[in-house]
This record gives structure tokens, sequence and C-alpha cells, in this order.
């Protein structure tokens, strides 16, 4: 005999198997990035331009989002959220992300590139639905 109680943890538990899924899948990565500071100005501006084209017309695009530390804005920081390893693979093939690539790299003093896992997938979903409102 299934009583509520056991419907609701069933419930829990495939949402829960369902947000594990999607997170195996989703790339999260965080470039860590110093520029010259003579180029700041220039690659922010680049870095702008291919942030939001990427956003647009790509698909398999969850997140780019540059920052840079307050203390020193020389250091750029840019959460990346691909929907998957190759929404990531065509990403780098793009023709914005090949311009900002090749036209930023003199102006990139260092790059670090940081594969992260998320710790809860279904909570971080949410962010984006509050920047809406």
């Amino acid at each position: 005999m299934v009583v509520a109680n056991d419907i609701g943890n069933a419930n829990a538990f495939c949402m829960s198997n369902y947000a594990h899924s999607q997170q195996a899948e989703i790339m999260v990565r965080i470039s860590e990035i110093e520029i010259h500071p003579e180029h700041l100005e220039k690659y922010k501006e680049i870095l702008k331009v291919e942030a939001e084209a990427s956003i647009r017309l790509e698909a398999g695009v969850i997140a780019i989002f540059p920052m840079f530390q307050k203390n020193d804005p020389t250091q750029v920081r840019i959460l990346e959220m691909y929907k998957d390893k190759q929404a990531y693979q065509a990403h780098l093939k793009t023709e914005h992300f090949q311009k900002y690539k090749t036209g930023t790299l003199h102006m990139v003093k260092s790059l670090k590139l940081v594969d992260m896992e998320a710790l809860d997938m279904e909570t971080a979903s949410q962010i984006f639905r509050k920047l809406k409102n």
C-alpha cells in the first residue's frame, strides 16, 4: 500500500535525480584573467561584445558573466555555464569568440581556466529567474 508520504518522497527523489543529471551535463567554469593595465578599457569593451553575442546567438550557452575585482580591475573573472561539453566546444568555434580570442591575446597577462562543480543546481537555476524581476 502506497501512502501519500511515500509518493512525496518518491517525487523528491525523482526531482533530486533530475537536478543531479542536469548538473552532470552542465559545464561550469571560471576563467581567471589578468589584463595588462594599458589595455584594460579596450579589453572590457571587446569582452562585453563577446559575452552578449554568446548569450544571444548560442542556445548552448547558459551564462557568460564577466566581472572584475573592485580593488584591482585588471583581475577579470568570467563565470561560464554551458549546456554540456559539446556546447562549449561549439562556442570555441564561433566567429564572435574567435574575434575576442585573437583580438585580446596581447592584452592578457595571465589566464587560468578552472572547471567547477555546482553544489546545488536546483537553487542555482532560480538565480536567473530572479534576475528577470
